[in-house]
């Protein structure tokens, strides 16, 4: 029996563009390599919002999958730490509360060199291509389990 594409919702912060665009590329050709056709988009300013709207894309029931894309780059304060420490742990939250998995795709780096080396056409990896392949590899995990039966005494 065929199984239908799973459905994507794609969480964009766009606080730096041209990254957040080549962070979407990634993703949206890995997408497309995986044969996902059914794909939202949701924009905020910056990655502190991402966790709020990965959470109402989960919860709408929509989706099979999330992608969280953004960047964060270090500065002269602490903000960095407190938007890192928000966005990890907030789309991390919202994957395990609601059991739809998401991809975490933000850019955590110490300059804009970094972030260019971690995006489609960087010299490192592409982190928007990656966000998606872990979040289709733990969908692909809770299919499999789902389809099997529980052995007598354990519940899945």
């Amino acid at each position: 029996m065929a199984t239908e594409p799973p459905r994507v919702a794609l969480c964009v912060a766009r606080f730096y563009e041209e990254l957040a665009d080549k962070l979407e590329q990634g993703a949206r050709e890995a997408l497309a390599q995986a044969g996902v056709q059914e794909i939202d988009r949701y924009v905020v300013p910056g990655a502190y919002e991402l966790p709020l709207i990965a959470k109402f894309a989960a919860e709408s029931g929509r989706f099979d999958a999330i992608v969280c894309l953004g960047a964060v780059i270090r500065g002269e304060t602490d903000h960095y730490d407190y938007v890192c420490s928000a966005a990890a742990e907030g789309i991390a939250g919202v994957a395990l509360a609601t059991g739809v998995p998401c991809g975490f795709g933000v850019l955590t780096v110490d300059s804009m060199a970094q972030a260019l080396d971690r995006v489609l056409g960087g010299t490192k990896r592409d982190t928007g291509r990656h966000a998606v392949d872990a979040a289709l590899a733990a969908l692909a995990v809770k299919q499999d389990l789902s389809g099997r039966r529980a052995r007598a005494g354990f519940a899945i």
